[in-house]
């Protein structure tokens, strides 16, 4: 697999961490995740079914669990051991905790000078925010993120989905990626730092240019394109449409597909600046066609015309979904103890290494033995530390 040989230590909790771990998980590290002696609070998150969350199933699959306690000098003496075996450590501390507990980054470059370390945060480690809590919906909020989701005369508007701690996620896995391969050509690691907000940041696109040019700050615009039209829901017969002709081309075969050819040579309509200047006719004027018609009929006869669109599906149709189910994007995983439990699939698709599930969500501490052993440390030592609670 292609991050086979990684030995990654898992520092992390909830969300953003969890998910970038599961990522490189998924793709052949060994994951070893370090638990306080309570675990993950998001054992105890989500839906549980028969004393089991699925919410912490499906985040923390591939991974070993160590129960480890390090409030106690001795449980730093492990994390000490293993950190010197790692490739990677990850944490999501606020910053500056991972070196209140002995860890910072000289301690660390002398235990494993090759250690890429990744750390995730809200808002990075300098700076006059650095200090403050964060969580999603905060970084949705500073990121401006939130301020460009809605209709025009609503308040500002979450993301239905945690998106910062999962974009979050993505980086850290990303650099951690692209780090892992110097590390072992050079033998030095390095720090790489991701953080909720600037991740949101990251992805404001277009309507950051556009601000950047203009010195206008965009208006919320809900499901129109503000710089495309016609562009976003329209009512059918019997539901909505997502409709996005994203250019004069695709509007032409729009055009065509609603025998309106003469909207394509309309000066009102004929280029996509004209169209979003006219942006209420020429919805009016398509939004018309297609309420004539199923949206059956419309994501059929669209699609064959090249037209991008598609149902407006809920949540429980996008997993009876003949390409989604295709994709593999939902499976069975087979847990011990609680039988089988539903996940989401692998949005990567390696030709030849395919993502796998490995190993299912670790029990709390489910491999802290093995784990030790693994590190070297004698039986009756892990006896004496499971006794005194450090494991």
């Amino acid at each position: 697999m292609p991050l086979t040989g990684v030995k990654v230590l898992d520092l992390t909790r909830v969300l953003s961490g969890p998910f970038c771990t599961a990522l490189l998980g998924d793709m052949g590290a060994d994951v070893i995740k370090v638990e306080a002696p309570e675990g993950d609070s998001v054992r105890g998150q989500g839906a549980i079914k028969d004393g089991l969350s699925w919410y912490f199933a499906q985040f923390n699959r591939n991974k070993r669990s160590i129960r480890l306690d390090l409030r106690k000098p001795e449980a730093k003496v492990i994390l000490e051991r293993a950190i010197g075996q790692a490739d990677v450590l990850v944490e999501n501390f606020r910053p500056g905790v991972l070196a209140r507990l002995g860890f910072d980054d000289d301690r660390l470059k002398a235990l494993r000078p090759s250690l890429v370390v990744c750390s995730i945060n809200g808002f990075g480690s300098t700076g006059p925010y650095k200090d403050r809590p964060a969580f999603d919906f905060v970084a949705q909020a500073m990121s401006g993120f939130m301020s460009v989701n809605g209709g025009a005369d609503d308040p500002p508007l979450r993301s239905g989905l945690p998106i910062s701690d999962l974009v979050a996620g993505l980086y850290a896995a990303l650099s951690i990626a692209a780090a892992v391969p110097r590390a072992k050509a050079t033998g030095q690691g390095q720090r790489a730092e991701v953080s909720l907000t600037n991740g949101l940041v990251s992805l404001l696109s277009y309507i950051a240019t556009n601000y950047f040019a203009t010195g206008a700050a965009p208006a919320r615009s809900g499901n129109d394109h503000p710089i495309a039209a016609p562009y976003g829901l329209f009512p059918t017969r019997d539901g909505q449409i997502a409709l996005a002709p994203a250019d004069d081309a695709f509007f032409g075969r729009l055009a065509d597909a609603l025998r309106e050819p003469g909207l394509k040579t309309d000066p009102l309509y004929a280029t996509q600046s004209a169209r979003v200047v006219n942006r209420t006719r020429i919805n009016a004027i398509v939004g018309g066609k297609l309420a004539a018609n199923t949206t059956d009929f419309w994501v059929e006869t669209l699609n064959k015309a090249g037209v991008p669109c598609g149902p407006v599906n809920s949540v429980a149709e996008v997993f009876r979904d003949p390409q989604i189910l295709q994709q593999q994007m939902v499976m069975d995983v087979e847990q011990p103890g609680y039988g089988i439990v539903r996940m989401l699939g692998f949005p990567i698709k390696f030709s030849d290494s395919p993502c796998r599930v490995r190993r299912p969500a670790p029990r709390l501490g489910e491999h802290s033995d093995e784990i030790l052993g693994e590190l070297g440390f004698a039986v009756v030592e892990r006896e004496a530390w499971r006794q005194s609670g450090v494991v």
